[in-house]
């Protein structure tokens, strides 16, 4: 019993203390029982698996972590489509054959499917994507990032680069933003962006691992990037993007033992891309320019065999009757060392260079002929388009 000699105001304060800690007990347990969450910290235990975890807070979903490339991703990867194209079937060696016919019953056409990327350049519709992609193709399906899908139209196709430029007709189409791949350096960062075996888009990453590849035996004029970056089959015609999601290249080819990456893939310069695109668009067809020559590269033994005395360019082995270059005045020895004052250094540099000329318009060309320095004013004419069977595949 409470001793009877406690004053008023003491017995007061004891209550009062007592109904305080009673609240705040009850505010406890129904604070453990309902809202558990609020008594854990930023980084505290976890007692679900019976095992003490620090379980760090969500970061923010707009911040990226160090050294991600997720920006860079989200950037370029609506403007990546995946291509379905079809084609009827040729019928066999046999389909005509009775014998054949009576066993085995009419094969009929069967139609091909073949699967591909594509990028959006404009949003007018216009997207570039690898000739091979759409070669012989009797249909053509674009399928977008964001699930919407339509039937494309071929604006223009150029083998020799292994390039095509198609249109579809749909609102609120998003554009790439074009970078420079005349910038690039070897070590720079990309991701390759497409649809690789049919499983859906897929960014990898890698860097560049040389610039300027060629000889390669895939198109006439190769100037390729290569990376290490994982492109597969269906990533043809995607693109490879820098590290600000710009266009770089656009995915072509891969070397391959087993038809999946190895870790060496090129892609075709956007610089190049762009000059094909304006190409088709505006006349419906690449135009190139044309002198009529065999070039070879300068090498000692062709030196001695010609009696070329320059240290440096191409070698003209063989030169077209009543071609651009007979009628300036080139003959074979003839080393060309610069065109358009560029300097050349191997065949597919002038290849390159005199491709680049606009048919026409007269062109200086700086040649070396034995002794001889000459400047030989030469007008190409227009690069005749080669038979299909002679195209590199």
């Amino acid at each position: 019993m409470m001793d009877r000699r406690y004053s008023p105001a003491m017995r007061r304060f004891w209550l009062l203390f007592s109904q305080t800690v009673t609240v705040v007990l009850a505010a406890y347990f129904v604070v453990v029982t309902l809202q558990p969450d609020w008594l854990r910290g930023a980084a505290s235990p976890s007692r679900n698996s019976g095992v003490a975890l620090l379980e760090a807070s969500p970061s923010g979903g707009g911040t990226a972590p160090p050294g991600s490339l997720r920006h860079a991703a989200q950037r370029a990867a609506a403007a990546v489509v995946s291509i379905n194209t079809s084609k009827s079937g040729g019928r066999g060696p046999h389909a005509n054959e009775p014998w054949f016919r009576f066993f085995y019953g009419d094969p009929g056409e069967q139609p091909q499917a073949a699967l591909g990327s594509g990028v959006i350049i404009s949003p007018e519709g216009y997207i570039l994507t690898n000739n091979h992609v759409v070669e012989g193709a009797d249909e053509i399906q674009v399928v977008l990032n964001d699930g919407r899908s339509a039937r494309a139209k071929v604006i223009g196709t150029d083998p020799e680069s292994d390039l095509a430029v198609l249109r579809v007709s749909l609102d609120k189409l998003p554009a790439i933003t074009l970078g420079s791949s005349d910038t690039l350096q070897v070590g720079d960062q990309v991701l390759a962006i497409g649809n690789p075996f049919g499983v859906g888009q897929t960014v990898t990453s890698g860097i560049v691992s040389a610039l300027g590849r060629n000889q390669l035996g895939i198109n006439t004029f190769e100037n390729f990037i290569q990376t290490d970056a994982a492109i597969n089959p269906g990533n043809s015609g995607g693109a490879l993007v820098d590290i600000q999601g710009q266009l770089v290249g656009i995915n072509t080819a891969i070397y391959s033992r087993s038809g999946g990456s190895m870790g060496i893939g090129f892609a075709i310069p956007v610089s190049t891309a762009r000059q094909v695109l304006e190409s088709i668009v505006k006349e419906g067809s690449v135009r190139r320019g044309w002198i009529g020559v065999e070039p070879s590269d300068l090498t000692p033994e062709l030196r001695e065999t010609f009696r070329a005395q320059a240290q440096r360019g191409v070698l003209i082995t063989g030169v077209l009757q009543s071609g651009p270059a007979a009628k300036a005045g080139i003959r074979p020895g003839d080393v060309i060392e610069e065109v358009g004052g560029q300097r050349v250094g191997s065949v597919p540099e002038l290849l390159r260079q005199v491709a680049a000329l606009q048919p026409g318009v007269a062109t200086v060309f700086k040649v070396q002929r034995r002794s001889d320095e000459l400047a030989l004013t030469v007008t190409p004419g227009l690069r005749p388009r080669p038979p299909a069977a002679d195209r590199p595949r």
